[in-house]
């Protein structure tokens, strides 16, 4: 049974009785504007950024991370005049984990040089930041939770998945502490791991490997720099 559907204004009872002739007006008019528009180069676009050029990738120890390392400034802005004495870190500190661990800065990126370092703490990728290139510092490191491990350097990043923004990770030269504020913390698998490595902000990215577990257990940390200063000499 059809029933008429009546509306409280005269209008609407109308335009009801006419819906389908306005209906096929209102694509007319729809589609005319916007042919008009185009016609006129007035009509949306989705703007595009350009990605950062990418000068080196390679595959990182086991770990299977992917460093992507952007070319640095023709000018010498990344540089920062210092008295310090060693401009490679060689401590890190994270107190939220009670957790204090030697970094090790090898020259090679090969994977046997890498490895090698592992097992003493953490490493700095050679390709990223110093202290005095400011960038990018990506410091690798492994994570295991197997209950009996002998070496302890196999649990150096332990728990860094705890952390949350605002946390402060410590980094310390030989003379100099530089203090880094957590952005994000992540987990990612480790076919997708990749470290961007770019230049002119002080920033810092930490990532697990675990040697002994799945593949897919990464965490990467990224923190930025909030401000460094001298270690007092009867505390180096």
């Amino acid at each position: 049974m059809h029933h008429k559907v009546h509306f409280k204004h005269d209008w609407m009872n109308i335009l009801w009785e006419q819906k389908v002739p306005f209906f096929k007006v209102f694509i007319i008019v729809l589609a005319s504007t916007y042919g008009v528009l185009y016609a006129l180069d007035f009509y949306p676009e989705m703007k595009i950024q350009p990605s950062t050029p990418v000068v080196a990738q390679q595959l990182v120890t086991n770990t299977n991370v992917k460093i992507a390392v952007a070319p640095a400034p023709k000018k010498d802005a990344t540089i920062v005049k210092t008295t310090s004495i060693d401009p490679f870190p060689t401590k890190l500190i994270i107190e939220k984990l009670d957790k204090t661990v030697p970094i090790l800065n090898p020259t090679s990126n090969s994977v046997e040089a890498l490895d090698a370092a592992l097992l003493k703490g953490v490493a700095r990728h050679p390709d990223s930041a110093t202290f005095t290139k400011v960038g990018t510092m990506f410091i690798l490191g492994h994570s295991s939770y197997l209950p009996i491990v002998h070496n302890k350097n196999y649990q150096a990043l332990n728990g860094i998945q705890k952390l949350v923004w605002g946390d402060l990770v410590r980094i310390q030269s030989s003379d100099t502490e530089y203090l880094y504020r957590v952005e994000k913390v992540y987990q990612v698998k480790a076919s997708l791991a990749e470290a961007e490595i770019t230049w002119g902000k002080g920033k810092l990215i930490m990532d697990t490997c675990n040697s002994f577990g799945t593949k897919d257990d990464r965490f990467v940390v990224e923190a930025y720099l909030v401000k460094s200063y001298p270690i007092p000499s009867d505390a180096r």
